[in-house]
């Protein structure tokens, strides 16, 4: 790949980005042909990497295809500031020996995805642990309350009259001299941290430095579909995760994020991924485009094999209806006049919720899964003759028979 154009690599990089800030600029950058210095930083508030991370590592790794080298910034100082990451208060800060156990645990998981001999692992200790108070206050000096108020989340507070700590101002501050210290040529981050990347591209200037391009991406949504993928909100899918878990995971999202995880996580082009939605509208099964989606992604972490097992795992467990063993067994009686029975009066019937509200409730909350799958029709009709697992949340399962 290192052989392309440098309109070809613009092109390929500008997939799936949600926006690059300056595309013409970055064209310039890769039309000198010299390696580029491409930044990403993580502040290790957690030690797990979970799919949502990997959009960002995906893109990383096809600029390392491309020949350039990727600068993968672990923020052990800024860690222990606490940055409010877009929330209405401020998140609090890490311990060392905290940040010293998670930036360990980052560092042992990303070479999953990235080359490792393309790739810079750096502390902003290293600088940042060094600054003395008179360089902090000239670095403040470059940067106006008037600017930090843009950032959305300091303009809700201060308009709300919530209170903002003076040290979350120098948290965009700190990132984007990271920048300068690392003399980065590109920075990418979501879409949350927009913000903070421009801060990098203006301190830059103020430095004498040629502005960094900003790359932001999209922010996947986790299992709910709703909220972006946290560990903190239980709705992620780790990197680490056991095969048949993450395989599991996958099977369980709803048919509308199924397209959103392919677009943003599977490495099949965008001409596969086209003829697989019309497969779809013709009448296939959107499970069997699931199924792609969770072996491609569970072999990309644990191999073809482990890919294999699990999907026969998960068919044993879900489609032949192998656990829990102890599971309670209804047969529910249609109407002579329909062919089936409604989900709400079949969860309800079955004893898995006390009534058809509770059951129209934890469908919209995507509590329900039909034989692995979740769903959310609340018009569902189960067919006569149909012989399924359902479950309910976490813990209550039944197998039920519609005649």
């Amino acid at each position: 790949m290192t052989s392309v154009t440098a309109s070809e690599a613009l092109s390929l990089i500008k997939h799936g980005t949600q926006e690059i800030l300056l595309e013409d600029d970055l064209l310039k950058k890769l039309s000198t042909g010299k390696p580029l210095r491409i930044k990403a930083g993580f502040d290790p508030t957690a030690p797990d990497l979970h799919l949502g991370h990997t959009v960002l590592l995906n893109k990383l790794r096809q600029f390392q295809q491309l020949g350039h080298e990727v600068l993968f910034l672990i923020g052990d100082f800024t860690g222990m500031i606490g940055d409010p990451t877009g929330k209405n208060t401020t998140r609090p800060p890490l311990t060392r020996d905290a940040v010293i156990d998670n930036a360990r645990s980052y560092e042992s998981q990303i070479y999953k995805i990235l080359e490792p001999e393309k790739t810079l692992v750096m502390f902003n200790s290293s600088w940042l642990g060094g600054m003395s108070a008179a360089d902090l206050v000239q670095l403040a000096a470059k940067h106006t309350v008037a600017r930090m108020l843009e950032r959305d989340d300091f303009h809700k507070r201060y308009t709300g009259n919530q209170p903002i700590a003076i040290h979350e101002f120098l948290y965009p501050l700190l990132q984007g001299y990271d920048s300068v210290a690392m003399k980065a040529d590109v920075e990418l981050g979501g879409t949350d941290q927009k913000f903070n990347l421009l801060v990098g591209r203006e301190l830059q200037k103020h430095y004498g430095q040629a502005p960094q391009v900003v790359i932001t991406l999209p922010i996947l949504e986790g299992l709910d579909g709703v909220q972006k993928m946290s560990k903190s909100l239980g709705n992620y899918i780790g990197i680490i995760d056991a095969p048949d878990d993450m395989f599991g995971k996958l099977m369980s999202i709803s048919d509308m994020l199924m397209w959103r995880y392919l677009e943003l996580l599977s490495f099949e082009t965008a001409t596969t991924l086209a003829a697989w939605r019309r497969e779809v509208e013709q009448g296939a099964n959107p499970r069997d485009i699931k199924v792609r989606l969770a072996m491609e992604i569970v072999a990309r972490f644990h191999g073809q094999d482990a890919a294999a097992h699990a999907n026969h795992s998960f068919i044993a467990r879900f489609r032949k209806g192998e656990t829990p063993g102890d599971m309670p067994e209804f047969q529910l009686a249609a109407s002579p006049a329909s062919d089936g029975l409604p989900i709400t009066h079949v969860l309800r019937d079955a004893g898995l919720t006390p009534t058809t509200s509770d059951a129209l409730r934890m469908i919209q909350q995507g509590a329900v899964r039909i034989d692995g799958e979740r769903i959310d029709d609340r018009h569902l009709i189960i067919k006569s003759g149909g012989n399924h697992v359902i479950q309910v949340g976490k813990r209550r399962f039944a197998r039920v028979l519609v005649h």
